[in-house]
């Protein structure tokens, strides 16, 4: 149950599993919700002043819900807009100012309390015109400060914010050339007669460069699907001055002649993420229509007609896709992480023998104690991680440190050899004798580092004290490659129910020797 303290009418805007404080009430605040929110409403009397006095009132009430809140669980406040006003002279700013103030408090707050989520409201209500968002019928009668007609809108953007906040997101943009990256087609006009930088419409495709340039800084993986030669494409990497992506900013490409859905295959296998995490960009609609009908896990929005029409479509794509709440030092990095992985896999073809492979590359593992630094990476795992996670239950950085307040022990896993730095990809928690969580990135799989991991844990346990140690497997339509992994790391199964294998294992005989060529740094 999901708990929102509100000033007026809100039931139609929110899907079931929420329950509504009574107007301006914040006399009950109940314990047994997994989530709070705060949607206060500018008030609407004739009076400004008296408009403007309520507002002020709202942040010490605020303060006194926070604080009886427990820090282990999460809350989201909306920002406040001017819905209607009828200011009597032209300098009268009052109300704008009260509902600055109002908004600077909550922004301010966010920053101070790590369980305190802001969402910005004038989002949602700048979508529509003032006449729009307010019905006094409805507000007469039913104390409603929404228009009704909007509801499904709102709930609609209220997904995208809540799955913004739980810091999921897409992880890939695979994008075509031709007419998507540049304007013309390059088999035709060559690298200096494609149309790029300059007047119209070359001016609207470098905005394009531009702007996803900055979202591969926020850690958007960036992958080339096109019919091409790649020769002429790398031509127009070295040549074009205009060119702000180069061929060092894409993770993976696909330049052939070959279908796109068999090539976004190859570049999900490559990249090892699932294809539900792609997004297609491509100006041609067959193309668009071939994804949608032979892959329709792939996210395929459609691609504007005009080049005009390519700053609004970038701001849907991270509207829709690719927007979080916040970003971790290990999201700014992922797309060279991706691409070391490429140059991993090319140099593991020149290795007859595994173990000579991973010993070349200088593995070196750091396991650390969870700590307010890194409980938000620790989290977004969990909420993101579906192949290799054995529980696949979902948490919040909230969740996490109450988890630490309450005696369990966590720690997280980062991994660097000599082609790069991965950051935190892997984390276990353990409650008492029981593993609860136990996750990995897919982008460090297949070199044996998630056993030397547990194993480092389980040691750690056992010096701690602990004989027996407990898991489970929780199986789901993402991680059956993992359905057998406790058996690999010495786990006993006792149980099986309804596909759930349940383990245990006894630390004081079990085999926890860890491979040298795995370099472990405990903190």
């Amino acid at each position: 149950m999901k708990f929102v303290f509100r000033n007026n009418t809100l039931e139609p805007f929110f899907p079931k599993g929420y329950s509504f404080s009574g107007y301006d009430d914040i006399s009950f605040i109940p314990e047994d919700a997994e989530e709070y929110v705060w949607f206060y409403q500018a008030p609407v009397h004739a009076n400004v002043e008296a408009n403007c006095n309520e507002i002020t009132a709202i942040p010490q009430k605020l303060e006194y819900v926070l604080e009886r809140i427990p820090e282990g669980k999460s809350v989201i406040a909306l920002t406040m807009d001017v819905l209607y006003q009828v200011p009597l002279t032209e300098d009268d700013a009052r109300l704008e100012e009260a509902v600055y103030s109002y908004n600077s408090f909550l922004w301010d707050a966010g920053r101070k309390r790590q369980n305190l989520k802001v969402i910005d409201f004038s989002e949602f209500t700048r979508m529509y015109p003032r006449a729009d968002l307010m019905d006094w019928r409805f507000y007469l009668i039913s104390q409603m400060g929404l228009n009704p007609k909007i509801a499904k809108d709102f709930q609609a953007w209220w997904n995208k914010k809540t799955e913004s906040v739980a810091l999921r997101r897409k992880k890939c943009l695979v994008l075509d050339l031709d007419n998507t990256l540049w304007g013309g087609v390059l088999g035709e006009d060559g690298a200096g007669g494609i149309k790029i930088g300059g007047d119209y419409p070359g001016k609207a495709f470098l905005f394009f460069q531009e702007a996803l340039l900055e979202l591969s800084k926020s850690g958007v993986i960036l992958a080339i699907c096109s019919k091409n030669n790649e020769s002429d494409v790398d031509e127009v990497w070295e040549k074009n001055p205009f060119m702000i992506l180069k061929k060092d900013h894409f993770a993976a490409s696909r330049i052939n002649w070959d279908d796109k859905a068999t090539n976004i295959k190859e570049l999900a296998k490559e990249l090892n993420i699932g294809l539900d995490s792609f997004v297609f960009v491509d100006d041609n609609p067959a193309e668009r229509e071939l994804i949608r009908q032979m892959l329709p896990m792939v996210s395929v929005p459609e691609f504007p007609t005009q080049p005009y029409g390519l700053p609004d479509f970038f701001k849907s794509l991270v509207d829709n896709y690719f927007k979080v709440y916040s970003l971790t030092e290990e999201d700014k990095n992922k797309a060279a992480q991706y691409k070391a992985n490429a140059e991993r896999a090319k140099a593991q073809e020149s290795f007859s023998d595994f173990g000579a492979f991973l010993e070349s590359l200088d593995i070196r593992l750091t396991i650390q104690q969870a700590n307010e630094f890194n409980i938000p990476r620790i989290a977004q795992m969990t909420q993101k991680t579906n192949q290799f996670n054995l529980t696949t239950r979902r948490y919040t950085d909230s969740d996490v440190k109450a988890f630490l307040a309450s005696g369990w022990k966590i720690w997280c896993l980062s991994v660097a050899d000599r082609f790069g730095d991965n950051g935190i990809t892997g984390a276990i928690m353990v409650n008492g004798d029981e593993i609860d969580s136990l996750l990995l990135s897919c982008r460090i799989l297949g070199k044996g580092i998630e056993v030397a991991f547990v194993k480092a844990v389980l040691s750690m346990l056992k010096e701690q004290g602990l004989k027996t140690l407990r898991a489970c497997y929780v199986p789901t339509a993402k991680n059956s490659q993992v359905h057998d992994f406790y058996d690999r790391c010495g786990f006993t199964p006792y149980s099986v129910e309804d596909g759930v294998k349940k383990y245990e294992i006894n630390l004081e005989c079990a085999d926890l020797q860890i491979e040298k060529y795995y370099h472990l740094n405990i903190q």
